[in-house]
């Protein structure tokens, strides 16, 4: 497999699977997790908003069924899709506009989400959305901007330039959402990097990370490197992070990014255990996971991750009738190779004009 197809792959499963498998659990103490399943290791149907999926199913998805983030990150598939290439906050906003039905907010997708899209609708340029966003530094497109670090593969400082652009449809420039996007879409895009390490990924996410946000960093990775494994780790975390009582309490980049590269870290960047320590971490389950081991599967490419793990997602999604795309996760890994091999020979063309 083309190494990096291969690590392109890597990234969504991690993305797909870790968000379908935490889903399940969102919002849960560890300990609860703990108490009911052990170590979960397995996707399990669940349910979420008032998604109904077929008769005599109640309201409870598929296992395998993926989540709002991954509806964001289909999005910005599908615009990298229509553009081939790198895009823009205005390609994103047409791309919305094709592709959203509106009757799935609060369904599939967040309802946090749907005055964004009514920005765009009314003919507001998409660059000014995020203004209108009522949650300044929410996790939405942290969690989701994988596609952006994928296509500007092992060039951090292009991924970063593309999160303070695309990304002005979830956040404004002044709200941090931006800035914890950019942590994880520069440390994604570093490690597609042939001679990666794991301490790169992480000097590149200190390097990206906004002056507040490397000393939470920083004291993540003190406790990764205090702790055996990721289940010893996610205790110490309890003192530090434990808001409740409002919207999307658990659900700030400043708390899940910081996890995902811990759980990044102590793994060592192994795809399988990032996954399984992700959705066993408590709190925002999905967002924690997709971070933590789309940079990880980015890093280190698809293999280890059970076949069945990825077959259940890809057989949820063409049995949802609610998603803006019913792509396998395969299928989304090609599209961006493809986009990124035509970035690739945009960049050779130019090369020989300035010869």
């Amino acid at each position: 497999m083309d190494r990096l197809f291969d690590r392109i792959y890597g990234c969504l499963i991690g993305a797909f699977v870790g968000s379908a498998m935490g889903a399940a659990v969102e919002g849960w103490r560890w300990q609860d997790i703990k108490a009911k399943y052990g170590v979960l290791q397995e996707l399990l149907p669940y349910a979420h908003y008032t998604h109904i999926n077929k008769p005599g199913s109640g309201r409870l998805r598929p296992p395998g069924t993926t989540e709002d983030g991954v509806e964001r990150i289909k999005l910005l598939v599908l615009s990298i899709k229509e553009k081939n290439g790198r895009i823009t906050a205005k390609d994103l906003g047409a791309t919305w506009l094709k592709y959203i039905n509106p009757n799935n907010f609060g369904v599939q997708m967040e309802p946090c989400d749907e005055v964004l899209y009514r920005v765009v609708a009314s003919g507001i340029h998409p660059a000014y959305a995020g203004l209108y966003t009522d949650f300044l530094g929410i996790i939405s497109f942290a969690r989701s901007c994988h596609p952006i670090g994928l296509i500007n593969a092992c060039n951090p400082e292009e991924a970063y330039r593309d999160v303070w652009d695309v990304g002005r449809l979830y956040q404004p420039l002044h709200g941090g959402g931006l800035d914890w996007a950019s942590v994880v879409a520069c440390s994604i895009a570093y490690a597609m990097r042939p001679d990666a390490t794991v301490e790169g990924v992480i000097d590149t996410a200190l390097k990206y990370a906004p002056s507040d946000g490397r000393q939470r960093i920083e004291i993540a990775l003190e406790l990764a490197k205090e702790s055996q494994d990721v289940f010893e780790l996610r205790e110490k975390f309890d003192p530090i992070y434990s808001g409740k009582g409002i919207r999307y309490s658990f659900s700030w980049g400043e708390e899940v990014v910081p996890k995902g590269l811990a759980i990044f870290y102590i793994t060592k960047g192994n795809l399988k255990d990032a996954i399984i320590g992700g959705v066993n971490f408590g709190r925002d389950t999905d967002c924690c996971t997709a971070i933590g081991a789309g940079i990880a599967g980015a890093f280190s490419g698809a293999s280890g991750v059970p076949t069945e793990w990825i077959e259940q997602v890809d057989k949820a999604t063409k049995e949802n009738d609610y998603t803006v795309s019913k792509l396998t996760i395969k299928e989304n890994a090609e599209v961006i190779y493809n986009a990124l091999m035509n970035e690739k020979k945009k960049l050779e063309e130019y090369l020989q004009i300035l010869k």
